[in-house]
């Protein structure tokens, strides 16, 4: 079979498996945040944690529990790495340094997984397990709480009521994240992914040499890496690395993984909002960025122009040679498309335009589907500013599912619009303007902007894949980062929240002959569009300087 009927294949099977599970999970999902019924697990936790699970927040109290909860948790987790070596199971390590402890920290927080480090070398199995792990189920978690609360206040109507987010947040781990990850993981042990608490052991290599070989519980956080759209990895390689990710099975699994509940949401946010065409809608739009986004790196990659691109066939650099240039491309694709960031090929190698384009993916916003959650209310949030345009076209006050989009509306839009580009043009050009942060750089020129770019971009993004050339272990990344991905998490909540509260608060306008359908595919082509040019319009100067740059030379 040869290498384009082999890729087109597993395009094939991935888009299949997603359409199987779409409707299923979607309306299980649904049912999750909808049910009045509490499991004795729930309950349990309930009671330790002192928190009524009748009570329905107001969208600042849902906020302050989201703030105070996240900010315990990057506590906790600090303290954790900074006293690594008093914990069991240390294998040795030591603490973290001040600046890496408090990046590693706000970075598993914050659903991003950015590693400024090589885990098998640096974190022992109880930092990565009661660390790193519980982190990828809880803030995936949390990102699914605000998705679900923006659709209550989009339902519901004269109120300022959006939930109990201690339940959503339980519901989330227990209902939906911890069962799909137990029988996944399964499947990659399966696989050929490792799952153990060996030591480390020295074995001789061919040439003689001794080489000591980490094994670990990764199976176990291999998966919810993916299905949580966290990111990172077990090993420094990532996703490339053959316990990880052993065969081109497991590497499919992986990418279904990581797409699974962004797109099934779209089915859950039709069901909850009695309009299933909604959804359909939503989901549409996600499918158009992403496939275009997916012929684009594909083809930059297996089209290259260049001397040695051309005698081989593609652009085999920097990709791991267990999976050929499709898979690299597709899985590439799909983890900057959401807000992944595992790896299993070096994007730093792609090709100019190829490695442009999985920027370009972070700087839409994640929404190509995006993470668990992140994805859903972000294509939310752009959708009413599409109304908002096409309001302004036709003189008409724009509506969304019958909520009225006003000057206070859309100033939360803009402003939630705004968050990331500022993380990440003010963190990158601060790291370009200094001889010892340009220091950390591996290229200079065009190569070596796309490097601090696509940091910023990754962390701005909560995504956590990197251009492998920046040396990002220094105080002033692991600051710098940290403070991205802090700005990118919780300024988008804070607006979105309060946007939720707003709608709530509101009762629904009656659909008249003037109301602009937003199911139909005028929309959806307006919709995607209006993903785009936003991002166009702000990253394009930055862009046309670092990858542009790199792919006309």
């Amino acid at each position: 079979m040869s290498a384009t009927a082999a890729g087109l294949l597993q395009i094939l099977l991935l888009l299949v498996l997603l359409a199987v599970v779409w409707k299923p999970l979607g309306d299980y999902m649904a049912r999750v945040f909808t049910s009045t019924r509490h499991l004795a697990a729930e309950r349990a936790f309930y009671r330790v944690a002192r928190v009524d699970p009748e009570a329905d927040q107001r969208w600042s109290t849902y906020l302050l529990s989201v703030l105070g909860f996240s900010a315990a948790s990057v506590l906790f987790l600090y303290a954790m790495l900074r006293l690594q070596d008093r914990l069991p199971m240390s294998l040795g390590f030591t603490g973290l340094t001040p600046d890496l402890a408090f990046n590693t920290a706000t970075s598993f927080t914050t659903n991003t997984n950015w590693q400024s480090y090589a885990g098998e070398s640096t974190l022992g199995h109880t930092a990565q397990m009661a660390g790193l792990a519980v982190q990828n189920f809880v803030s995936a978690a949390v990102g699914l709480t605000i998705a679900i609360a923006l659709i209550r206040g989009l339902t519901r109507r004269g109120t300022d009521r959006l939930g109990n987010f201690w339940v959503d947040l339980t519901r989330a781990v227990i209902r939906i994240l911890l069962p799909i990850a137990f029988v996944f993981a399964l499947v990659l042990v399966a696989g050929g992914v490792i799952q153990n608490f060996s030591s480390p052991e020295e074995i001789s290599t061919l040439s003689g040499a001794t080489q000591s070989i980490v094994g670990g519980p990764v199976a176990s956080q291999e998966v919810i890496k993916e299905l949580g759209t966290n990111g990172g990895g077990f090993f420094n390689a990532n996703s490339s690395h053959p316990f990880e990710n052993p065969n081109a099975f497991t590497n499919l699994i992986e990418i279904f993984l990581l797409l699974v509940i962004p797109v099934s949401l779209t089915r859950t946010y039709g069901v909850l909002v009695k309009d299933k065409r909604q959804g359909y809608a939503v989901l549409a739009a996600m499918a158009v960025l992403w496939g275009g986004a997916l012929v684009a790196v594909t083809a930059a990659e297996v089209n290259h122009p260049g001397t040695v691109p051309q005698a081989v066939g593609a652009s085999v650099e920097g990709k791991e040679v267990r999976f050929d240039v499709w898979a690299s491309a597709l899985f590439a694709n799909s983890t900057t498309g959401t807000s992944t960031g595992a790896v299993n090929s070096m994007h730093a190698s792609y090709t100019g335009a190829g490695g442009g384009m999985v920027m370009l993916n972070m700087m839409l916003g994640e929404v190509s589907p995006g993470g668990v959650g992140t994805g859903l209310y972000g294509m939310v949030v752009l959708a009413i500013l599409a109304v908002f345009l096409a309001g302004l076209m036709v003189g008409r006050t724009p509506e969304y599912l019958g909520k009225k989009i006003g000057r206070y509306e859309i100033t939360l839009v803009a402003l939630n619009i705004l968050a990331m580009p500022f993380a990440l043009l003010i963190g990158a050009a601060i790291a370009a303007s200094f001889d010892s942060t340009r220091a950390s750089l591996l290229s200079d020129g065009p190569q070596g902007l796309s490097e601090i770019l696509y940091a910023f971009a990754s962390g701005a993004n909560n995504n956590g894949s990197a251009f492998a050339g920046l040396s990002a272990n220094v105080p002033y990344y692991n600051t710098a980062l940290g403070l991205a991905m802090l700005i990118g998490r919780f300024v988008p909540i804070v607006l979105v929240l309060a946007l939720a509260g707003s709608l709530a608060r509101q009762t629904p306008t009656p659909v008249t002959a003037g109301t602009l359908p937003t199911h139909r595919p005028l929309f959806v082509g307006l919709h995607s569009a209006t993903v785009v040019i936003v991002a166009g319009l702000t990253f394009f100067p930055a862009l046309a300087l670092a990858p542009i740059a790199v792919a006309l030379t």
